[in-house]
């Protein structure tokens, strides 16, 4: 493991470019009407509205018996049953008193029933059943408990995965106002890359960065449209570019925004429009861009592949769920203890590849052995990014931020 302490003279430090970007977000896409099934991994575009409360009525947490506690002796006691009640049944006669219900899960309870007993604490005995003492309201979902009717259960700017498909559904729910997919255009830039599956000449490197690009992209519920290659040429770049922002949202490309004479993205999006920010104190990632093309917002990110995935996952990721019309868009990151050390500052914000893993009798943060911006393999080993602050050491047993990789994927 290495950490570089170059020269970072005129880096942004990273909230703060964060922040401008945020600052710089579109206007979401507009909303649609789609089924709950469509509307799956997509973002409300406006609130939801209990329309009716929930439980809708007083039903049994339980399979068992339904009764008043009062009628119980502190010992518990003898009832006779005055039937059943089964989930979809409807509980239209009042339970008599001195009286027990056999009901299962979900029934309704039957008015004059203010509790329930499991059926593994009692004793059948005849036609009536032995129960243990218990308190008014045990074992009962009460009407309206969870929320009440016009209570706001999802708000806008909330992705909808299985748990929230599945509140709608309970509520009757068919339809929700969603945001139309954000539509970014995927650019590459280089002469050296190509296509897996295809021949290389001395040289010439896979296209890693498209691939994983559009697969992080497209796990945030964007619309992402390949457009290839760049050649490393300004007019080419400046024409492509131009296209493009006539066709999405947001344009991402990958490579081309370094020092080199042959990165020529930066000087076409200046031509086109206007280059807003350069160069972070984030390692890896450094040479990421942002600015508009044609007045369409465009994010340059770094060339070394995991600089690539890094940095969309870290800094692009925000404005892209803000731009989509997502609310909660910074992720949260976890103080856990280090089982490492990292003895040397750095003037950039580092994010090392790390699980965890038992170390001494308890989880720890443990970074992969190769750091190298251009090593996937240990982003593929990694369960997430530990996060050593601008100037900051760290010794075994330090706590470090932890960020879950699971949570920038989402």
């Amino acid at each position: 493991m290495s950490a570089c302490g170059c020269d970072q003279s005129g880096l942004r430090p990273l909230d703060e470019a964060i922040a401008e970007l945020l600052a710089q977000v579109p206007i979401p896409p507009p909303a649609q009407w789609r089924s709950l099934q469509q509307a799956l991994g997509l973002t409300l575009a406006e609130p939801v509205h209990a329309p009716r409360p929930m439980p809708a009525w007083d039903n049994s947490a339980m399979d068992g018996y339904a009764l008043r506690a009062a009628d119980l002796a502190e010992a518990g006691g003898y009832l006779p049953l005055a039937g059943r009640i089964a989930a979809g049944d409807a509980a239209l006669q009042a339970l008599p008193a001195g009286h027990a219900l056999r009901i299962f899960t979900g029934a309704p309870l039957p008015p004059g029933a203010d509790s329930v007993v499991p059926q593994e604490l009692v004793r059948l005995d005849g036609e009536g059943v032995w129960l243990p003492a218990c308190a008014a309201g045990d074992h009962v979902r009460r009407r309206g408990e969870e929320f009440a009717r016009g209570a706001c259960v999802l708000p806008a700017g909330q992705r909808l995965r299985a748990p929230q498909v599945a509140l709608l559904a309970s509520l009757g729910v068919a339809e929700v106002a969603v945001r139309r997919p954000l539509r970014v255009g995927l650019l590459s830039s280089g002469n050296e890359l190509r296509e897996p599956g295809e021949s290389l000449r001395p040289g010439q490197i896979y296209d890693a960065n498209r691939h994983g690009l559009l697969a992080a992209l497209r796990g945030w519920g964007l619309e992402v449209g390949d457009c290839g290659v760049l050649v490393d040429e300004l007019s080419a770049s400046r024409d492509a570019l131009s296209l493009a922002a006539t066709e999405w949202d947001v344009l991402i490309s990958s490579g081309g925004v370094s020092v080199g004479e042959e990165d020529h993205l930066k000087q076409a999006v200046r031509e086109l429009g206007e280059l807003c920010l350069w160069r972070l104190a984030i390692q890896p990632g450094k040479p990421f861009a942002f600015g508009t093309v044609c007045g369409t917002p465009w994010i340059g990110l770094p060339g070394n592949p995991v600089a690539a995935l890094l940095t969309a996952l870290v800094v692009a990721r925000p404005f892209l769920l803000a731009a989509q019309g997502r609310s909660e868009v910074l992720p949260q990151a976890l103080p856990l203890t280090a089982g490492f050390d990292w003895p040397k500052a750095n003037a950039r914000r580092q994010y090392l590849r790390a699980r965890l893993e038992p170390v001494a009798g308890e989880l720890r943060v443990v970074p992969h052995v190769h750091q190298g911006s251009a090593m996937l393999t240990g982003l593929c080993w990694a369960d997430g990014l530990a996060i050593v602050e601008v100037g900051r050491t760290l010794a075994a047993g330090d706590t470090v931020d932890f960020l879950p990789l699971d949570s920038l994927l989402a």
